[in-house]
């Protein structure tokens, strides 16, 4: 209610956008970011003939199946370009829309050009990502992002001066933006300063002094009109106070109409272009069969983030729709190629983004670059810092959404940056999330059947945890099936195996040991590589008893067990790190923690 005369303004003469074709590349993005206010998004695109918002969708508000949920959720067909909800996710991810806007203007300079709107509100400022997110579009000067932010002073708890006090025009001054301040009920106040923000050359904030609730005679300016009906005897008082004398959902065939002319005009903003927006990856799968050949002639020794950056240098050449990043680890997460270019406020037209030390804000654009259309993001941090990117990887799965995670140092491998750099419960944590792919390659060739496992998942994000320490090369390259798309496969078989050993990343260098030392005593070992647990839970059962076999199975990764339960059966063993790990050489560490041949081989009889 307090941004219903802003979001009017919008709608009415700036926002471009096409009810009937909501999907046309070039429209405008509008992203309600305060999504605890989602029926104003809702009841707008109802008026402007959004073909799925019916007036039944409304009255089903927060009801099972409905497409009006208690938040928004992604659905563009809807008018719903991302899913809201967690504070300062829109916002961050409106940065993403905006950048992507750039890097597509500058490649295709005859198309439409378009903007990002967000509304966000007092809690999205608060929180720390949207500080990531606005920093960042400030330094590349995204001047196509224009925010209202809707400054009603009242949360959840009262008063936003309870915890909040700083001088939000200041900070985006800071950062590098246009700022402006307008009474938010005050129509030529709201034009005037979208029109400004139209020319602006850098991102801009308006900030839209506001009354929560409007309207309500008692619970405006109050927190009581937050997130609680406002109760039928209110409901009453605040038709009477705004002169609207109509039953609920009642909506006069007059005022219908004007707003579906709005829903009119907007579209004819629009030019008849047509952006293609599909994204091709042709030859994939061939190229990654010849990366393997190559593996399997040279059989490197190196660490699985050398070899993800070997197989990057092929692809980011091959594919243009591939843009990368890193959270100012590029030299440790070998993400940036020979041939790419960075991306500065300059010029867009590079393929490599800066992102800084923004882990949260970093996975929230690349979540708003992949949704804009025309890109496939990938980035790069420690895997121990995913923990820091994690709501935006969640809602990237949420949403369906493709986006890569490249998340070296893995494991207590990583040697003497100590327990805070070592990843113990991460993998875990990580397969926790429904639809997040987590691949743990051995070595170089399943790398790259990672990577294109990686490009593949389309609807949804991926993780691949990688290596600081060098690993041998064990899978075959000369197979043209991907064995890693399995999640687990037979790398080291024996007749009748009396154990499997089951290990991930670089343990199953170490499983292999086990198992040859094995031989040489005539017990019989077979060796499952599993880059993707989850993927081979997945596949058939007669598969899954094929590759596990009747034999005892272990199971070996340098992380908690949490999760192996059902791999393991009953009479199982784990081999693993269940606390948090140490300062010294990584050889050290894995035999402080029993992660050795001798360990686990005193365990086979």
């Amino acid at each position: 209610m307090g941004m219903a005369d802003v979001a009017t303004v919008l709608y009415n003469d700036f926002l471009c956008f096409d009810p009937l074709q909501p999907e046309w590349a070039e429209r405008d993005r509008f992203i309600l970011s305060a999504g605890h206010g989602s029926m104003l998004l809702y009841a707008l695109n109802y008026l402007t003939g959004y073909t799925e918002m019916t007036l039944d969708q409304l009255k089903n508000f927060r009801q099972l199946h409905s497409i009006t949920a208690g938040h928004p959720e992604y659905r563009p067909s809807a008018g719903i370009e991302m899913t809201t909800g967690p504070l300062g996710q829109g916002l961050a991810t409106a940065v993403g829309f905006a950048l992507a806007e750039e890097m597509t203007a500058v490649r295709t300079p005859k198309r439409q050009r378009n903007k990002t709107y967000v509304i966000c509100s007092d809690g999205d400022l608060q929180e720390g990502i949207t500080h990531e997110s606005c920093s960042l579009a400030g330094h590349l000067q995204l001047k196509n992002l224009i925010v209202l932010y809707d400054s009603n002073a009242i949360s959840i708890d009262g008063s936003t001066s309870l915890s909040f006090s700083e001088d939000v025009g200041a900070r985006f001054l800071a950062y590098g933006w246009a700022v402006d301040t307008i009474d938010g009920h005050n129509t030529d106040q709201i034009v005037n300063a979208l029109a400004m923000a139209q020319h602006a050359d850098r991102p801009t904030l308006i900030i839209c002094k506001t009354q929560i609730g409007f309207g309500s005679p008692n619970k405006a300016n109050s927190k009581e009109a937050h997130g609680s009906p406002l109760g039928k005897d209110e409901v009453a008082a605040t038709r009477q106070a705004l002169n609207w004398p109509y039953a609920a959902f009642e909506i006069p065939e007059d005022i219908l109409n004007t707003w579906r002319m709005i829903g009119k005009k907007a579209a004819t903003r629009r030019q008849k272009t047509v952006s293609a927006q599909a994204i091709a990856l042709d030859g994939l799968q061939n190229m990654i069969q010849e990366i393997k050949k190559e593996y399997d002639v040279k059989k490197p020794l190196q660490a699985t983030r050398k070899s993800s950056g070997d197989v990057l240098e092929k692809l980011v050449t091959a594919f243009p729709v591939l843009i990368g990043g890193s959270a100012d680890l590029t030299p440790s997460n070998n993400t940036r190629t020979s041939t790419m270019k960075d991306i500065q406020r300059e010029d867009f037209s590079g393929k490599y983004i800066r992102y800084g030390i923004r882990e949260h804000g970093m996975a929230a654009m690349m979540n708003g670059i992949s949704l804009y259309g025309g890109f496939i993001p990938y980035s790069g941090t420690f895997l121990s810092f995913a923990d820091y990117a994690r709501p935006a990887i969640r809602l990237a799965a949420i949403m369906k959404t493709q986006a890569i995670h490249v998340m070296t140092h893995d494991s207590i491998g990583l040697g003497e940056d100590g327990p805070t750099h070592q990843p113990v419960e991460h993998l875990a944590s990580l397969r926790a999330i429904p639809n997040v792919q987590v691949l743990r390659p051995a070595d170089a060739v399943e790398t790259a059947e990672c990577w294109e496992m990686a490009l593949e998942k389309t609807d949804g994000p991926t993780i691949l945890a990688l290596s600081r320490q060098n690993l041998p090369s064990l899978a075959c390259g000369k197979n043209e099936k991907n064995n890693c798309a399995l999640g687990g496969y037979i790398l080291r078989d024996v007749i009748e195996p009396h154990y499997t050993i089951v290990a991930t990343g670089s343990e199953v260098s170490l499983a292999v040991e086990v198992a040859e030392k094995a031989q040489q005593k005539n017990i019989p070992v077979r060796v499952v590589s599993m880059p993707c647990r989850e993927l081979f839970l997945k596949q058939d059962r007669s598969y899954q008893n094929s590759v596990l076999g009747v034999g005892k199975i272990i199971v070996i990764e340098a992380g908690i067990r949490q999760g192996w339960e059902g791999i393991m059966k009953s009479d199982g063993l784990f081999f693993g790190v269940e606390t948090f790990g140490e300062s010294a050489p990584y050889q050290q560490i894995y035999q402080h923690f029993g992660l050795t041949v001798e360990a686990i081989s005193a365990c086979l009889n």
